[in-house]
């Protein structure tokens, strides 16, 4: 599989950073996207190449998902060498940086829910600090219709609106893949840091990577990532690529 040239120069220069941080978004990115959330599985290949660059000298390697991190750990199987980050940026080993509100999380639960019983397709996904709405297995009516209700039951709630493909996310706390990208940078000492992501949330990522760093937007749409790919698939090509040239 050929990767464009720019983004192979730029690869290739940072394989030769003294201190590398590579991370990556899990759905859509290392992951193919699918139907169920709870099939999602990372592509083989991708995931051996991260564990091995994981292994390489001065070499640090992470996922930063919005999945909960007990689900990023469990689907994506890698092991501790790779670290997690889930939540949209916000849930660490440590835990979470903010404190939760328990009460206005089960508020937005039972809400979330009333409206995705009223239509086939829509569910909803509970997380530690945060409830998604899920409509990429309705029917458009009912998912424009589902999605309308929850943002004007938004209105009510002090909670943080993240829109991704198909999903509305509201967080009780402040989450930010950007600041995860910087706490993480900061605990690995890295000179260099490459992100790959493929949804809008993966554009508060993109947003802080700075002067040497890469970004890798993955699929169609606008982005401030400063290279681009098709799939999945092209993303397993980019880790084999750094880890050849890495090593």
């Amino acid at each position: 599989m050929s990767l464009p040239a720019n983004l192979q120069d730029a690869l290739a220069r940072a394989a030769l950073t003294p201190r590398l941080l590579i991370t990556s978004d899990f759905d859509g990115t290392l992951a193919p996207i699918v139907n169920n959330p709870a099939d999602a599985r990372p592509l083989r290949a991708g995931a051996d190449a991260l564990v091995a660059l994981a292994q390489c000298p001065n070499t640090s390697t992470a996922l930063i998902s919005g999945r909960a991190l007990e689900v990023l750990r469990e689907l994506s199987g890698m092991p501790a060498a790779v670290h997690m980050v889930g939540s949209h940026g916000a849930e660490f080993d440590s835990g979470f940086s903010h404190p939760i509100d328990r009460g206005l999380l089960d508020r937005i639960a039972a809400e979330l829910s009333a409206i995705a019983a009223a239509r086939p397709g829509v569910t909803v996904e509970l997380k530690p600090a945060s409830v998604a709405l899920h409509v990429r297995n309705a029917e458009p009516g009912d998912a424009e219709a589902a999605l309308a209700q929850a943002h004007e039951s938004a209105q009510a709630w002090d909670a943080q609106l993240t829109k991704g493909k198909a999903v509305l996310e509201f967080a009780v706390i402040s989450t930010d893949k950007g600041e995860a990208i910087d706490i993480l940078r900061d605990e690995h000492r890295a000179s260099a840091v490459i992100y790959f992501g493929d949804d809008v949330t993966d554009e508060k990522a993109f947003r802080r990577l700075r002067d040497g760093d890469i970004g890798v937007k993955v699929g169609p749409g606008e982005t401030l990532a400063g290279y681009r790919v098709d799939d999945p698939e092209d993303v397993v090509a980019a880790l084999e690529f750094l880890l050849a040239a890495r090593r």
